[in-house]
C-alpha cells in the first residue's frame, strides 16, 4: 500500500510539473532523474533513494506501456503486468511482464506463467476476483496493461478455492439474474391488477407524491433504483464485490434516463458515493480516476438537488440534518483520494470537515432511549434526532408527523388504486380488454372519460386498418362471423390470441367470456390450454418479485440511516497515514 502511495504521490507531482519521464532528457541523462528526485524529496516525506527508485520505475513502466500499446494496436497481443509472490527470505515485492492474446483462457495464461517463472500451484487475481480457468481472458475483463496478482496456493487449496470460486460466481450470477428479472417484472406492471395482492411500484418525489414521467423512463428508473437497493443490501453485509456488480448495473440503468430528471433527484448522487465506497472497500486503486469523476458528479448533483447551503432541501423537507451523513461520506472519500494523489493539505482539510460532521451526527444514547421509550424504533429515533440536530422535542414531533403523513399517503394510494381498478372494469364492461383499458387510463392520467375517448379513437383507427382483415382471416379458417367478432373483441383485436381461443374451444367463445365481469371481480384473462404452464410461470414471477421486494427498505430514508462505524474506521486509517507522513517529513 505504501509503495503504491509513493508512486501515486510522485505521479501527481509529475503531472503538476508536466514532466514526461519517458522523453528526453530523462531517457539518456540519469543526472536529470537525480535532480528531479532532489526537488521532490523537499516536498514529500520520502528519502532520496526511494524517490529515485520510484521515478525510474515510473519511467520504465511508462516506456513499456507506450511500446505495449503500439504492439497491441498492431498485433492484438496484450501486455500484462504480473504481481509475483515474494522470493522466500526476501521482503521485496516482485513484478513481471507477459505478452498474451486476450482470447486465450486463464488456464492457458497460467501455463505460460508457470513456464516463465517456475511456479506450480497458484491463482490469478484481477481487481479482487479470481480468474476462472475455463473462461477467456477478455470475457473476464482482462485488458491490455491489466495488473494481475499471482497468488501461490497449495495443490489441494488451489482445487478447493477453484471450486469455491466457481460456486460463488455461479450463485452471484444467478442472484444478479433473479434481481434483474424481478425488477423487470415490476417495471412492466401498469397498476391494473388487484392492489391488495399485486405489488406495483411508482416513482415518487421526496414527499411521496407520484411523478408523471414517460413509461420508458419509469421502467429504467425502477430497475435502476431496484439494483441500487439490492447493492445497498449487499453493502450492509459487507459483500462489496457482489454489491459493486449491482451498483454498476444501476448506474447503467440511470444513464438511460433523461439527464434533466437525474439533476433533480439525489438518488443518482447517492449511487455514485456507494460505487466509490465499494472501490475503497475492495482497495481498487486502479479505479482512482473513475472514483474521482464519480465524486465530482455526486457533489454537483447534491448542489443542484439541495440548493446553495441546502436551501432547497430546507424548503422541501423543513430540515437538513439527516443528509449530513451523505456529505460526511463525500468528504471522507475526497480525503482518501487527496491522500492517494499526494495532496496532503486537501486531505487534511476534507478530514477536518468529516470530524466536524461526525461530532454532530454521533447521538446521545440517553436521547435515543428517550425516543424509543415513546414507542419509536431505533431507526426512527436515529433519523429523527439527526434531522433535528439532536433536539428531542423536535425529533418527536417530526417522527409523529412523518408517520401520520405516511399513513395518509398510503390510504390515498390505496383509494387511487381501487378507483383505477373500478375504472378498468367499467371499460372492460364496455367491451375493451383489461390491458387496453389500463394503458388508456395511464395515457389519460386516470380520467375515465378521456380514457374511453382514447379507446374509441384507437378502436376506430384499428378497425378501419386491421379489423376487417383479421375478421376475414378468421372467416377463411371456417369460424362463424359472430364468434370471430367476439373473439377479436375480447382479445383486443389480437389475431393470434383470438385464433387460439377459438381453436381451444371448438370455434365457440365460452359463455362466461361473452358477459362482462362485475367491477368487484379481478377481470381475469380468458383461459387457454396452456393454463397450467402460465400458472407455473406466474408463480415463479411472483416469487421473483417478492424476493426483490425484500431488499426494498420499509423506511423511505433508510439510505440516510448509517451507523457510521465503517466511516469511523476509514477516518482513523487516513488520519494515521497522514500523521505518519508528517512524522517522517519532520
Amino acid at each position: 500500500m505504501e509503495e503504491k502511495h509513493m508512486q501515486s504521490v510522485l505521479i501527481s507531482l509529475l503531472r503538476q510539473d508536466k514532466v514526461q519521464l519517458w522523453t528526453e532528457p530523462f531517457i539518456s541523462d540519469q543526472q536529470k532523474i537525480i535532480e528531479l528526485a532532489q526537488k521532490y524529496v523537499s516536498v514529500t516525506e520520502f528519502t532520496l533513494e526511494e524517490v529515485i527508485s520510484t521515478l525510474e520505475s515510473i519511467r520504465a513502466d511508462a516506456s513499456r506501456k507506450d511500446e505495449g500499446n503500439k504492439e497491441f494496436k498492431e498485433t492484438a497481443v496484450a501486455s500484462l503486468e504480473l504481481h509475483l509472490p515474494k522470493i522466500e527470505g526476501e521482503n521485496k515485492k516482485r513484478k513481471g511482464h507477459l505478452k498474451a492474446k486476450l482470447d486465450i483462457t486463464a488456464k492457458e495464461l497460467k501455463k505460460q506463467i508457470s513456464e516463465e517463472y517456475g511456479l506450480k500451484h497458484f491463482n490469478l487475481i484481477l481487481t479482487g476476483k479470481t480468474l476462472s480457468p475455463g473462461k477467456r481472458l477478455d470475457e473476464q475483463n482482462v485488458k491490455n496493461n491489466s495488473k494481475i496478482m499471482v497468488l501461490v496456493v497449495s495443490s489441494e487449496q488451489e482445487k478447493s478455492e477453484m471450486r469455491e470460486e466457481e460456486e460463488k460466481k455461479r450463485q452471484q450470477d444467478e442472484g444478479f439474474q433473479r434481481t434483474q428479472k424481478g425488477f423487470q417484472l415490476l417495471s412492466e406492471r401498469d397498476g391494473s391488477e388487484d392492489p391488495a395482492s399485486t405489488p406495483y411500484l411508482e416513482i415518487a418525489d421526496q414527499k411521496g407524491n407520484p411523478l408523471q414521467i414517460p413509461d420508458s423512463e419509469r421502467k429504467a428508473l425502477i430497475q435502476a433504483m431496484g439494483f441500487h437497493e439490492k447493492g445497498r443490501a449487499l453493502m450492509k453485509k459487507r459483500n462489496h464485490s457482489a454489491a459493486l456488480t449491482h451498483l454498476l448495473e444501476a448506474d447503467e440503468q440511470f444513464n438511460k434516463c433523461n439527464s434533466a430528471l437525474l439533476r433533480t433527484v439525489d438518488n443518482y448522487a447517492v449511487l455514485q458515493l456507494d460505487v466509490v465506497w465499494c472501490y475503497q472497500a475492495l482497495q481498487q486503486l486502479e479505479c482512482l480516476n473513475d472514483a474521482r469523476q464519480r465524486l465530482e458528479r455526486a457533489e454537483d448533483c447534491f448542489q443542484r438537488c439541495y440548493g446553495e447551503h441546502q436551501s432547497r432541501l430546507q424548503q422541501i423537507k423543513g430540515h437538513t440534518g439527516g443528509e449530513d451523513v451523505l456529505f460526511l461520506r463525500l468528504y471522507l472519500l475526497q480525503s482518501l483520494l487527496a491522500y492517494h494523489d499526494g495532496n496532503k493539505n486537501q486531505a487534511l482539510n476534507k478530514l477536518s470537515k468529516v470530524e466536524e460532521l461526525l461530532g454532530q451526527l454521533c447521538l446521545d444514547p440517553d436521547k435515543m432511549l428517550q425516543l424509543m421509550t415513546l414507542g419509536f424504533s431505533e431507526q426512527e429515533a436515529r433519523l429523527g434526532l439527526r434531522a433535528c440536530r439532536g433536539d428531542v422535542n423536535e425529533a418527536e414531533q417530526l417522527i409523529s408527523q412523518r408517520k401520520k403523513e405516511k399513513k395518509e399517503l398510503k390510504e390515498r394510494e390505496q383509494e387511487k388504486r381501487r378507483r383505477r381498478l373500478m375504472d378498468i372494469n367499467t371499460l372492460v364492461e364496455l367491451g375493451f380488454s383489461k390491458r387496453e383499458a389500463a394503458r388508456a387510463l395511464h395515457q389519460a392520467r386516470g380520467d375515465l372519460d378521456k380514457a374511453y375517448g382514447v379507446l374509441l379513437d384507437r378502436a376506430e383507427a384499428q378497425g378501419s386498418q386491421h379489423g376487417q382483415t383479421n375478421l376475414d382471416q378468421l372467416l377463411a379458417l371456417g369460424f362463424q362471423e359472430d364468434m370471430a367478432n367476439s373473439a377479436l373483441r375480447i382479445m383486443g383485436d389480437d389475431l393470434a390470441q383470438a385464433t387460439q381461443m377459438l381453436l381451444d374451444n371448438q370455434g365457440v367463445v365460452p359463455p362466461d367470456l361473452l358477459s362482462p365481469s362485475p367491477p368487484s371481480s379481478s377481470s381475469e384473462e380468458p383461459s387457454t390450454s396452456s393454463d397450467s404452464t402460465a400458472s407455473a410461470r406466474s408463480r415463479l414471477d411472483e416469487d421473483l418479485v417478492n424476493e426483490v421486494l425484500e431488499d426494498i427498505p420499509r423506511h423511505e430514508e433508510d439510505y440516510l440511516d448509517l451507523t457510521l462505524d465503517e466511516e469511523k474506521e476509514l477516518m482513523v486509517q487516513i488520519r494515521s497515514r497522514l500523521e505518519k507522513q508528517s512524522s517522517s517529513s519532520g
